[in-house]
């Protein structure tokens, strides 16, 4: 029986790409920031207990304060602004989140040192400390943030800056994913994954379903130092905190 030669037309809308790629091979050397990074990640990986809990919460409560201080002539914190005060809030109840394990000692720290993960060119991370951030009301952090952003881009942070934060927070917000799995900055003990918002049907107090916003929250812990209930706990009183939000709450850290 012949062979069938008959080419099948490539469907409408193809893209023709030439055979063995139209560029050679880019190489990108282990070395140098990028090296550090990843020798980082991997030992963060073989030297931890490390397990995540997802969960998510609605952002009603952070919408309304927002539209109450645009009526009430106050400057509208951005949703990460109002998430990190929120965190920083949330870590005081749970010290044992807000701690490091080094040599077998596990230390709370009084102060919460909090890690912003900031993205630099070439697909670089790092995450600078934003010291005593309990210190920093909500209308002076979103400066504060961006300083750090800006040092960190510039190349100007300290090895301090770089390694002394205590819990960190890694957004995507962004993006397109609600729910990750962040890897922990050792020696930390915890780290949380803020992603992207999104529409969803919720049950309402009647028995029946609403639309909602929706943020993933992901809490990524070293099992070593943190079990998985006081784990869950924090991250059950985090989401009680954005949504019981009342619209006042802090106007008397955006007034001045």
């Amino acid at each position: 029986m012949p062979l069938d030669t008959h080419k099948t037309a490539a469907p409408e809308g193809a893209v023709h790409l030439p055979a063995g790629g139209s560029r050679a091979p880019r190489e990108i050397p282990l070395r140098g920031m990028r090296g550090m990074i990843a020798t980082k990640m991997r030992e963060s990986l073989q030297a931890s207990a490390q397990l995540t809990h997802h969960a998510s919460a609605e952002l009603g409560a952070l919408q309304a304060l927002r539209r109450h201080c645009r009526g009430a002539g106050l400057p509208p914190p951005s949703v990460q602004d109002l998430l990190l005060r929120l965190v920083v809030q949330t870590l005081a109840e749970f010290p044992a989140l807000n701690a490091t394990l080094e040599d077998n000692r596990i230390t709370e720290h009084p102060g919460v040192h909090l890690g912003i993960a900031v993205p630099l060119p070439d697909d670089l991370l790092v995450a600078p400390a934003l010291f005593d951030a309990q210190s920093v009301e909500l209308g002076a952090l979103p400066g504060a943030r961006r300083d750090l952003v800006e040092q960190a881009r510039a190349g100007k942070l300290s090895v301090r800056e770089l390694t002394g934060a205590t819990f960190t927070i890694s957004n995507l917000g962004r993006s397109r994913v609600h729910h990750f799995t962040p890897i922990l900055n050792l020696p930390q003990v915890a780290i949380l994954g803020i992603g992207g918002i999104e529409a969803r049907v919720v049950p309402d107090a009647e028995g029946g379903v609403r639309s909602a916003e929706v943020i993933g929250l992901s809490l990524t812990f070293d099992h070593r130092a943190v079990n998985g209930a006081p784990a869950a706990a924090f991250l059950d009183s985090l989401i009680e905190r954005i949504e019981s939000l009342a619209p006042d709450a802090f106007d008397h850290e955006l007034c001045c």
